[in-house]
């Protein structure tokens, strides 16, 4: 007897119907109650114009609970260690995975950490020398740089069968770091004269580095009452021992007032607390200091490799590990897969796979031993997306911040190669991005706004790249926008010449910059942009040089703190009312004394989530009660800290509030789309494109004839690039040179001149391949630049 089979499909698995990540009523920073449903195993593109609410959505909101959820899965007591994270304002978060965030934070700039030690790259190496290196010299370690040689003996005493026994031991450590230069690859040369004034004794303030206060505890009296030195004595008159305890002394304890201090020389301190930093991440004024008083050169005895002799004795095939670090990534890659040895197999495969992501993913031209300080943030961004491509992970959310800052056009296809393969695994793909070329390929778009901070925060579009384009939203009307060459070109009034400039994989490149106009230099990237532009053009005297790094800042520093534009205002108030300038600062004598000027009272609960909550004292304000007593212009100084750049240009720029200092720097962050942005808002919670724009306006100030721009569209929307180019536009008209390092075919259309370096990158760049105007270098075609700008303007 036949049985007839159900036709029906039979119902879904409970398991297969959370396909959607769900988030309702998000409140985070300037969110709006939003609510969007972002489905999973495909790739969201989140857009929207500069501080629309993007970040905090997609880090703040579904980022941030991810990984919070995660952290409470250990004990209580790993979780101590661990950095703890509120739960975000959010009603309801349904359907989230595991987020692994790939955002554009620098990687650590120490000193010693190098794109090989980020990457696990050289760990790989290390053993692979060990293994097969020639003369054999030791384990992994020997070829570390990080890793010094140590040597001991002794005697040890122990208990054996009832009686005690001494047996001489000794141990050897063999490292691979060089001795001299203790794995930095540089040695630094102090030059005395720029740490104190030696006519004056040490009571006078001799002393003229910067932070060292007279009545510093840890640093100006500890040698002004250690007894070791004469305080009253000017310097040039100590004798040779004291000169010796002065400036070499080992580390001794010495009491000041009582208190157990440490006492070092001058040298060895100034080397711990200002040269074990990289240079680069040094607050600006420090950094100058540094230049002044520091000269770096290369280690004689290393030249630069940060291994020792032995490490770099041991060779395969002729090749030591220093010459494999300093290798191109790409050709690199090429030497490994010429080693033919089974003993390795494994291992070769798996360092080979490291280095083709690299190339892969448009790092080829970087070599293993460049330092991590170095790289911008669009290389350091993909230098943490390495250790992603060859995972075997599956079902994760992965997390992506503008992954096209800083590729040229002609890279921006490999990246978006890797975005679809991720999603191709089975993974959520979310990215926060500007790039039409980007947002094209995306299975679902999220578009915020319609405006920034306050003017955003909502949901204007949800749908298809389709749907965006036809609707009226701003990234839809801006979505096809094409910038073309301009049908006449401003004329140059002179020529800025660089000769003979051989910076990283320059190769005596000659190039005369026209100035008096606007200057792109452009080039697929490592092609040798920033080294011939920052590399042959200084800073300093008439050069206005603004590069990618981020600007730093607690929560108690505020778009009016940054700016300098807190002084001017502060001494209004304080002649306006016959006080101190210091009141007028939260961070100062004017402070709420319950908060101490942070607004908020924060609740440390140990390993969970702390908790901020506002001053009841000064309901948030920052200020002690009496401060908010003095007006000026009819306002006190919190209620001019809450107004926004354009009210508050308004305010100061006429009437009995007038405050010239004031009103031009408040014109400079209105110029740069800030507008909407309130004085007082925290550093902490801008997005990237309004950090970078913070900066622009902040260095326009500078007085200078040239202007240096590096990337400056990062972070921003096809609509602010628009209003970018027209103060670029004014700063020429004013009279001065502006010189461009972008790939942007907006900004590069818009040149007066362009410089195209390239053919490709790394020793296949580092030559000038285009010099003209942008409508000759579409007409050209010649260079890979040419081609996509012509695909571009539609040519």
């Amino acid at each position: 007897m036949s049985t007839k089979k159900d036709a029906q499909s039979p119902a879904p698995h409970a398991a297969d119907t959370h396909d959607l990540i769900r988030v309702h009523g998000a409140r985070v920073n300037n969110l709006k109650d939003v609510s969007v449903e972002i489905p999973k195993r495909r790739l969201t593109v989140f857009t929207g114009v500069s501080g629309s609410g993007k970040s905090s959505l997609v880090f703040g909101t579904l980022a941030a609970e991810s990984q919070r959820m995660i952290n409470e899965t250990y004990s209580a007591f790993v979780q101590g260690f661990m950095p703890t994270q509120a739960r975000p304002e959010v009603d309801v978060l349904e359907g989230l995975t595991t987020a692994i965030i790939v955002d554009q934070q620098r990687l650590g700039s120490d000193p010693r950490s190098t794109v090989g030690t980020a990457t696990d790259a050289n760990a790989m190496l290390r053993i692979l020398f060990s293994r097969l290196g020639k003369p054999h010299i030791g384990s992994p370690k020997a070829f570390s740089f990080n890793v010094a040689s140590i040597s001991g003996a002794g005697a040890v005493t122990m208990e054996r069968a009832g009686r005690t026994v001494k047996e001489r031991r000794d141990f050897q450590i063999i490292g691979g770091m060089c001795p001299r230069c203790e794995g930095r690859g540089t040695v630094s040369d102090i030059d005395l004269t720029q740490l104190y004034d030696d006519s004056k004794s040490l009571a006078e303030g001799a002393f003229t580095i910067p932070g060292w206060k007279s009545d510093s505890f840890w640093t100006v009296r500890v040698y002004a009452e250690s007894g070791l030195l004469d305080p009253d004595k000017p310097i040039r008159e100590f004798t040779k021992r004291e000169m010796q305890d002065f400036l070499h002394k080992e580390p001794v304890k010495v009491k000041v007032e009582g208190v157990n201090l440490t006492y070092e020389g001058l040298i060895p301190k100034i080397q711990k607390s200002f040269l074990s930093k990289d240079r680069e991440a040094m607050q600006p004024h420090i950094r100058a200091f540094v230049d002044r008083a520091v000269t770096f050169t290369t280690c004689p005895e290393c030249d630069g490799t940060r291994l020792g002799e032995a490490a770099r004795s041991s060779k395969i095939a002729g090749i030591s590990i220093a010459d494999a670090c300093a290798m191109q990534i790409s050709d690199l890659a090429e030497w490994v897969r010429g080693l033919d040895e089974p003993s390795v197999a494994p291992l070769l495969t798996t360092l080979l796979g490291t280095l083709d992501s690299f190339v892969e993913i448009g790092l080829g031209y970087l070599s293993l031993d460049r330092s991590a300080g170095t790289l911008s943030g669009g290389e350091a961004q993909r230098v943490k997306m390495i250790r992603h491509l060859g995972s075997s992970l599956t079902d994760v959310t992965y997390v992506f911040d503008e992954p096209t800052i800083g590729l040229h056009p002609h890279d921006i296809q490999r990246m978006n190669d890797l975005l679809l393969r991720l999603r191709d695994k089975g993974n959520t793909v979310l990215v926060v991005e500007h790039k039409p070329e980007t947002i094209v390929i995306a299975d679902h778009v999220v578009d915020l706004g319609p405006g920034a901070g306050a003017g955003g925060g909502t949901v204007c579009f949800e749908g298809t790249v389709e749907g965006l384009r036809a609707g009226d939203t701003v990234t839809g009307r801006h979505f096809d926008d094409r910038a073309a060459p301009k049908e006449e070109v401003r004329k140059a009034t002179g020529t800025l010449e660089i000769r003979g400039a051989a910076t990283h994989n320059l190769r005596d490149v000659d190039v005369d910059i026209p100035l008096g106009v606007l200057v792109v230099v452009t080039g697929v990237a490592g092609s040798g942009k920033s080294s011939l532009v920052h590399g042959s053009i200084p800073a300093g005297e008439g050069v206005v040089s603004i590069d990618q790094a981020a600007i730093r800042g607690s929560r108690r520093s505020n778009p009016a703190t940054y700016t300098g534009l807190l002084d001017p205002i502060r001494k209004a108030f304080a002649k306006a009312n016959g006080v101190k300038p210091a009141l007028f600062s939260a961070n100062s004598e004017g402070a709420c004394p319950t908060c101490n000027g942070a607004g908020v009272i924060y609740t440390d609960l140990a390993m969970m989530a702390g908790v901020a909550s506002t001053c009841e004292e000064c309901e948030g304000k920052r200020f002690h009660a009496s401060v908010l007593e003095h007006h000026f212009g009819g306002r006190d100084i919190s209620e001019v800290l809450a107004m926004s750049v354009a009210e508050a240009a308004g305010f100061f720029g006429d009437g009995e509030a007038r405050t010239p200092a004031a009103h031009r720097i408040l014109e400079r962050l209105a110029d740069v789309g800030l507008g909407y942005l309130s004085l007082g808002q925290p550093l902490t919670t801008l997005s990237g494109g309004e950090r970078q724009r913070l900066k622009l306006a902040t260095h326009m100030g500078e007085k200078g004839g040239v202007y240096i721009l590096d990337e400056p569209t990062t972070g921003l929307h096809l609509a602010d690039v628009e209003q970018l180019l027209g103060l670029l536009d004014r700063l020429v008209d004013s009279g001065k040179s502006v010189i461009v390092v972008e790939h942007h075919q907006a900004v590069m259309a818009h040149a007066d001149w362009i410089v195209d370096l390239g053919p490709g990158a790394g020793h296949d760049g580092g030559r000038i391949v285009f010099e003209g105007t942008p409508a000759d270098l579409v007409a050209a075609r010649t260079t890979l630049t040419g081609e996509h700008l012509a695909a571009y303007v539609g040519a």
